[in-house]
């Protein structure tokens, strides 16, 4: 329109009490504990995961990956509402003018929008990457395990870079009472109607809280009928849910083919063991959950051959780390290694059947790796071949 004149807001612009330090700061410490909680659990998966001979995972307790990952996801999913709200609360800050006239001042504003931009744009990725990855959605070209534990770091140095500068001002906020307007802007409305800032924070935890309680349901079955978003019920064969079929790895013929024998290798020596051999060994039952990093689990009772068994049947020694072989051709978790901690645990085992039944195609027949405080990712299914390491 003709006149019509645009302009770029300014930080007064935005009046209302509500977005004031005292909201930010609360929320701000909210936020923080929901990233750290994600954080550390998200650095014991990746370490669980990629078996790193200085990092030995403890067996025991056989829950351990089960709890870390519900709370990872339970983290994610708490943080976003109070991610939005502490955006929202600090809005009126993105249009603040820069002090031009004032050089060093200036390259502190600068160095702080800068890690502040980075704090954001990390800490969205993180939650909608995680949340992608829950309901198995890659839109993405990328491989989300290496760029979302990467950009974890990212997000966890920019969360205290930012921590570092603001805590003269969360400090005082924190110190002082949440209706207390030292720290506010000059033109906020004192006595505005309407939502109360302890509203504005009891609404923030309410929304957390119900975030996740609406999706807990995966890892905690007592809430898998309220869990409305939870993306695993708890159903799939046996009563164990899956993430990847046998006709998506590609797998059924192979794993039904009658000629299927077990490979054990130590060296140059090998055993080949039939399913019906399998099964006249002696056979041991362990009560185990399997968890995803997804946050889903479930506990199932599991049957089969110890993995120090078989390995004991070529005479290596009791202290052996094993190499785990898939039917699968294809897929980043093809195979697994098996610590030596592993192999000696009791609980360790070649499973064969579940819930008393032979394992179904989709949970890895003929057999497949269970194993306590594992990721789901490197119980093994469709077994082929077990070889130790020298």
């Amino acid at each position: 329109m003709p006149g019509l004149r645009l302009r770029v807001p300014h930080e007064s612009d935005f009046g209302s009490r509500l977005r004031s330090p005292a909201v930010a700061a609360r929320v701000g410490l909210w936020l923080g504990i929901c990233f750290l909680i994600a954080f550390l659990t998200g650095v014991y998966s990746h370490l669980a995961q990629a078996a790193y001979p200085w990092f030995p995972v403890p067996t025991q307790p056989s829950w351990t990956y089960r709890v870390t990952q519900g709370l990872h996801v339970a983290a994610g999913t708490a943080a976003v509402p109070l991610l939005l709200i502490k955006l929202w609360s600090v809005f009126p800050k993105f249009f603040a003018r820069p002090p031009w006239r004032r050089r060093r001042a200036l390259v502190l504003h600068g160095l702080e929008r800068a890690s502040v931009g980075v704090l954001v744009a990390a800490a969205i990725f993180q939650l909608a990457s995680g949340l992608a990855n829950v309901g198995h959605w890659y839109p993405w070209a990328f491989s989300f395990v290496a760029t979302h534990y990467a950009v974890g770091w990212i997000a966890l140095g920019a969360l205290l870079v930012h921590v570092a500068v603001k805590l003269p001002v969360i400090t005082q906020a924190l110190g002082r009472d949440l209706e207390d307007t030292e720290l506010d802007r000059p033109n906020l409305a004192a006595d505005a109607p309407g939502l109360s800032r302890r509203g504005l924070l009891q609404t923030a935890l309410i929304a957390a809280t119900l975030a996740v309680v609406s999706t807990a349901g995966s890892t905690v079955p007592a809430l898998r009928r309220i869990s409305v978003f939870g993306v695993r019920s708890g159903q799939g064969p046996q009563g164990i849910p899956i993430n990847r079929s046998a006709a998506a790895a590609r797998v059924e013929t192979a794993a039904l083919a009658g000629d299927f024998a077990l490979t054990v290798v130590h060296g140059d020596r090998q055993l080949r063991l039939t399913t019906a051999q399998l099964a006249a060994m002696p056979q041991h039952t362990a009560v185990l959950p399997i968890a995803c990093v997804e946050g889903w689990s479930a506990t199932g009772e599991w049957t089969g051959v110890r993995v120090r068994d078989l390995v004991a049947l070529l005479d290596a020694p009791p202290e052996s780390a094993v190499l785990v072989r898939s039917l699968q051709e294809r897929g980043a978790y093809r195979g697994s290694r098996l610590p030596a901690n592993y192999v000696a645990d009791d609980q360790t085992l070649l499973a064969l059947r579940l819930g008393g039944e032979p394992l179904s195609l989709d949970h890895g027949y003929p057999c497949r790796i269970i194993a306590p405080n594992r990721p789901g990712v490197l119980q093994t299914k469709w077994v082929s071949m077990i070889e130790v390491e020298l």
